[in-house]
């Protein structure tokens, strides 16, 4: 009886081990960017345990909004099929006058699962509005990803 119920246990362990993967994303260029997150191969490959950080290289942008962490609640968009991946996170200012960054990344995807793309990031930031109206600032730059 033991056996059987090892074995049960066996079975059901690896079926739980094939039923999920992995996708990661990172980017150096006017921004350091590593994205991480699990992802269920069944049921439409959605998104958990989700996180990320991006560091924004330029001056111009707020300190509070110049380092930013991403987590499954700021993901405001996901696509991933066998071609590609595509993420929105959004994330706003917590305390002070309005402002958010925006992230999209778009990779195209091989065979393998990785491939390289583009990220795009948005910040705006009230803190020096003038007539309550400011430009965002926008960076763009080359993003990897591979998918498990």
């Amino acid at each position: 009886m033991r056996i059987v119920a090892a074995l049960a246990m066996l079975a059901v362990s690896a079926g739980s081990a094939t039923a999920s993967g992995g996708l990661s994303c990172d980017a150096d260029g006017d921004s350091t960017m590593s994205l991480e997150g699990g992802v269920s191969r069944g049921m439409g490959g959605a998104l958990f345990n989700f996180a990320g950080k991006l560091e924004i290289k330029s001056p111009g942008v707020g300190e509070d909004l110049r380092v930013t962490e991403f987590s499954r609640e700021d993901v405001a968009q996901y696509w991933l099929d066998g071609e590609a991946l595509k993420l929105r996170l959004y994330r706003e200012r917590e305390d002070g006058p309005h402002g958010y960054v925006e992230v999209v990344v778009e990779t195209a995807l091989g065979d393998e699962g990785s491939g390289e793309g583009e990220y795009l990031v948005t910040v705006y930031d009230m803190t020096n509005a003038v007539n309550s109206e400011t430009e965002p600032a926008r960076f763009t730059g080359p993003i990897s990803c591979s998918v498990e």
